[in-house]
């Protein structure tokens, strides 16, 4: 249905109303056909022209019949918690969240919790007899390490990576006028800086991917003086290589060629009529020494803003040899952007999505603590991203080592995405994930930059308030200790229980934990190949 009822809806109307004309003259009771049809076009010319629902303006009259069902979700939400028969991304709790937030309807519940609370799993965190009031302005970071000239005060919560050209340019501009609002920021995502991402002045947060979109020469590559020219924009606050995302690790970024406008081909500087497919790896280095070689050369050439990369944990040993690489060269990342294995993505190959990559909580303790063993920490701020919906989500991967967080499809819920999963096909029914005109003007920016705000707003206001009644007035204080869980049916343990913190500077001092001395050993900063790369239980 690329072309939406909305030009169907066109179509019937003249036809009835030419039918009815003839029926007039020709058939004494034809005209009490309108005493059915009459009550449809009526509400579907309220649909049509209404502004606040996407499905409804697209589809009209059919697409109340979702707005119907969302009506009685609250009672059958229960249910489908228990029963798990959701199978989507999102549970239907979560999207719930998403959405009330959005809207700013009423986010409180009768009857107490909604969660199995004896269910192996749960968890929670422990409130104080003594609650505090924490200022939400104060909920922002400062990065930028020595290097920094032009550090940046980052909310600590914004919009993850998503390209113009996965999302239609309304989506685009109603997340970044969003940002403005909020004074969050929104990351560009590898597809490259566009019109619609300067509208509205949002705050950006510019990703490099593998293909080089927005600064990249005719062959492929990087294109230094390109970048120097985007990366001196007064909206880009900082700068973002991704070497690698949860959604599908070591494979590059795929666009369809249905989704490939001209407009998209050219900020890409690719052409027309085929996939746009980034390679899996990138050519302007090849060695960990080279990422910060290259870290160092963006930084120089951006003026002094903030230069950070993302990946999702791999071989363990890869980052060894990245932190190895940044103690030899002095040159380290402002922030590096941990993404787990359950990120989301518009498109990708099915065994990249199920059975590759580190999840999330696993990555992030993981790549806190080998910072702390190089003596890093201190000067580099870690990003978290991967299915943040709560306020308790905030604060979970803060104190088990975040210190930004980052989200994806929940802003994409908050300007109307109904998880469709049709992405990847150019058919989104809200207008979210699609390059179709016909489909994207349901998806209205006026509407929708608000719902982005508000999402954000009530989701800061939310993980303040928690904090406040776990007696803590800073995030800095956040710990592992702080997030209980549920490990069998009798048994609740602190994060802390089971993970060892890392003194900081102790592989420096030769003080390697028996976890990490194996890849420690294996790590070479001269190469992402391992040191020891013989098998030990099969021949040459």
């Amino acid at each position: 249905m690329d072309i939406g009822t909305r030009s169907v809806f066109i179509g019937s109307f003249i036809f009835f109303l030419a039918l009815s004309a003839l029926f007039y003259f020709f058939f004494p009771y034809g005209n009490w056909m309108w005493v059915i049809i009459g009550p449809l076009f009526f509400v579907g010319f309220i649909d049509f022209f209404q502004t606040k629902h996407a499905i409804r303006r697209n589809f009209p009259v059919l697409g109340n019949f979702r707005y119907f069902l969302e009506s009685i979700r609250p009672e059958i939400n229960q249910y489908f918690i228990e029963n798990n028969t959701d199978g989507r991304p999102f549970s239907r709790e979560e999207r719930s969240i998403v959405y009330q937030r959005a809207k700013k309807v009423l986010d409180t519940l009768p009857f107490g919790t909604q969660r199995d609370v004896y269910k192996t799993g749960y968890e929670y965190i422990a409130h104080s007899l003594a609650p505090v009031h924490v200022d939400e302005s104060k909920m922002r970071v400062m990065v930028g390490g020595p290097d920094c000239k032009q550090p940046y005060d980052c909310s600590v919560f914004n919009i993850s990576a998503m390209s113009y050209g996965s999302l239609s340019k309304n989506a685009v501009m109603a997340l970044n006028r969003g940002a403005k609002e909020g004074n969050f920021a929104h990351n560009t995502g590898e597809g490259g800086i566009s019109q619609w991402h300067l509208k509205f002045g949002g705050d950006l947060i510019w990703q490099i991917g593998t293909g080089y979109f927005g600064c990249r020469n005719a062959e492929g590559g990087f294109d230094a003086d390109k970048f120097k020219e985007k990366a001196a924009l007064d909206n880009v606050k900082m700068i973002e290589i991704k070497l690698s995302q949860g959604a599908k690790p070591g494979h590059g970024g795929i666009l369809p060629a249905e989704k490939l406008t001209p407009e998209i081909a050219e900020i890409r500087g690719v052409p027309m009529g085929q996939d746009v497919n980034s390679p899996p790896a990138h050519s302007a280095f090849s060695s960990p020494r080279g990422l910060c070689e290259f870290i160092g050369k963006l930084r120089e050439l951006s003026g002094g803003k903030p230069i950070g990369f993302k990946l999702c944990l791999g071989n363990r040993y890869e980052f060894h040899a990245l932190c190895k690489a940044m103690i030899e060269t002095g040159i380290k990342p402002d922030f590096i952007t941990v993404d787990g294995s359950e990120g989301g993505t518009g498109a990708a190959p099915l065994e990249f999505t199920n059975w590759i990559g580190t999840p999330g909580t696993d990555a992030l303790i993981l790549i806190n603590n080998i910072l702390r063993g190089y003596d890093l920490r201190k000067d580099i701020k870690i990003i978290n991203t991967g299915k943040v919906t709560t306020g308790f989500g905030v604060i979970k991967r803060i104190a088990l080592g975040a210190d930004i967080i980052y989200s994806a499809r929940a802003m994409m819920l908050a300007i109307g995405c109904i998880q469709a999963l049709r992405c990847n096909s150019n058919h989104c029914p809200a207008g979210v994930a699609t390059q179709n005109p016909d489909l994207m003007q349901g998806l209205v920016v006026e509407d929708k930059y608000m719902r982005v705000y508000n999402f954000h707003h009530e989701t800061i206001h939310a993980a303040a308030h928690m904090l406040g009644a776990m007696g803590l007035d800073n995030l800095n204080l956040l710990h592992p200790r702080h997030i209980k869980r549920r490990v069998s049916d009798h048994e609740i343990q602190e994060y802390s229980d089971f993970i060892t913190i890392l003194d900081e500077g102790c592989f420096l001092k030769g003080d390697i934990p028996a976890e990490h001395k194996r890849d420690y050993n294996m790590a070479n900063p001269e190469s992402f190949a391992a040191n020891d790369v013989k098998s030990e239980y099969r021949s040459a």
